[in-house]
């Protein structure tokens, strides 16, 4: 049992690469703002540009994101697609684009 303990922990723990699509909203609001209006840009923007931490919302899940100087102005609260790597409940950028 202590073995599958040990693994589980591992696993929960280790980074792992993707790609995932989804929004940048801010923690403040989180996955309220996950539609790409111009009301949640706005919010967004505005509770970033109060001192908010951008987050990632896909799926309904709110990531939090490590590097957030990898977040440009223009993306926040819009659909974008992160590659980059995930451990736990926050990723890594490793590049941003708009999402097509």
């Amino acid at each position: 049992m202590k073995k599958l303990s040990l693994a589980l922990m591992f696993l929960a723990t280790t980074a792992f690469a993707g790609e995932w699509t989804g929004y940048i909203s801010d923690a403040k609001c989180g996955a309220a703002h996950n539609d790409g209006s111009a009301k949640s840009v706005g919010c967004v923007k505005g509770c970033i540009k109060g001192g908010q931490a951008a987050v990632f919302v896909s799926d309904g899940k709110v990531i939090k994101i490590a590097n957030q100087d990898k977040v440009p102005a223009d993306l926040q609260g819009h659909k974008v697609t992160i590659h980059g790597d995930l451990a736990g409940d926050s990723v890594t950028i490793a590049s941003i684009a708009a999402a097509k």
